[in-house]
């Protein structure tokens, strides 16, 4: 990912999203981070602030949430037009150890990895630096 990075946070917990935030600002001097507090918010910021050409918009997607979860919030993203899903990488956040959901984060196309909470900054600089 050779673009400016920018990261889209979208979790119901403000606690977690604000201790993410942290520790992307700590580790990525100058990363814009936003933040949201659900997925219709996600996408709705998405759709109105996402410049394709410019910039990667890293989504760092909790996957329980209240009314949509973070599954459903990938079969929307799927349904956008293209120039939204251009230069978009996704990471599932998730304190789950349920098999099930790492499966189906796994197969789907636009998730990079799923990764534990709270955030593990340095692995996901890893695969940031690997795509």
């Amino acid at each position: 990912m050779k673009n400016r990075l920018k990261f889209l946070l979208i979790d119901d917990n403000e606690i977690d999203g604000l201790i993410a935030t942290k520790l992307l600002e700590i580790n990525l001097p100058g990363a814009h981070v936003q933040y949201t507090d659900g997925c219709e918010n996600g996408l709705a910021w998405i759709k109105s602030n996402h410049k394709s050409d410019d910039e990667t918009l890293i989504i760092l997607l909790d996957i329980r949430m209240p009314g949509m979860d973070g599954f459903d919030f990938l079969k929307l993203i799927d349904e956008l037009e293209e120039p939204f899903k251009k230069n978009i990488g996704i990471f599932m956040l998730s304190s789950t150890l349920n098999p099930h959901e790492y499966e189906m984060a796994e197969k789907n196309k636009y998730v990079i990895k799923l990764l534990s909470k709270p955030l593990p900054v340095q692995e996901l600089l890893y695969y940031i630096a690997s795509e």
